[in-house]
């Protein structure tokens, strides 16, 4: 569970606190270190089915920053999310995006549409794995579960903590 602030999406929940489960001696760094981001990829995922219960349903999911540039988070995130993963040319991430926001807010863009036009992808495409987004379902279910089974728990520790 990767709340180590709280968490906002979609829990909206201060006190919401990380947590590994199902830790056994056989576990080492490699696992936890898995682990983390995995279960950072499920947060992602809880606010893609947020926007896809709206009726937002994206051909692809774009990466860009420091994390983009990792093929194996890449191909996680495609298998987690179901969906391909494009890494743009533009490595800058969110000051790129605030740029092209910019040029919308100042006249330079005629919109929000003309300037993400300007973004250029990279080739390689990360396709979701079939056998790897069954698993990984199958793990979401378990993930969605914790929160609302430990939701007192995570309260209780975060009274305590801030004592």
């Amino acid at each position: 569970m990767p709340y180590l602030t709280g968490e906002r999406t979609p829990h909206l929940d201060p006190h919401a606190r990380g947590a590994f489960v199902g830790l056994t001696s056989r576990h080492d760094l490699r696992h936890m270190t898995r682990a983390v981001m995995e279960g950072v990829a499920f947060s992602l995922k809880d606010s893609l089915e947020i926007m896809i219960g709206l009726g937002i349903t994206p051909a692809q999911i774009r990466a860009t920053g420091g994390g983009g540039r990792s093929a194996f988070w890449r191909q996680l995130l495609a298998d987690i999310l179901n969906c391909p993963i494009v890494r743009t040319q533009a490595d800058e991430g969110p000051a790129y995006g605030a740029a092209l926001l910019a040029g919308v807010a100042s006249g330079v863009f005629a919109d929000v549409s003309e300037a993400c036009a300007l973004i250029t992808l990279r080739p390689d495409v990360n396709e979701p794995d079939a056998s790897n987004v069954r698993r990984y379902a199958d793990y979401y279910g378990v993930y969605r579960a914790l929160y609302p089974a430990t939701r007192s728990t995570m309260h209780l520790l975060s009274l305590l903590a801030n004592r």
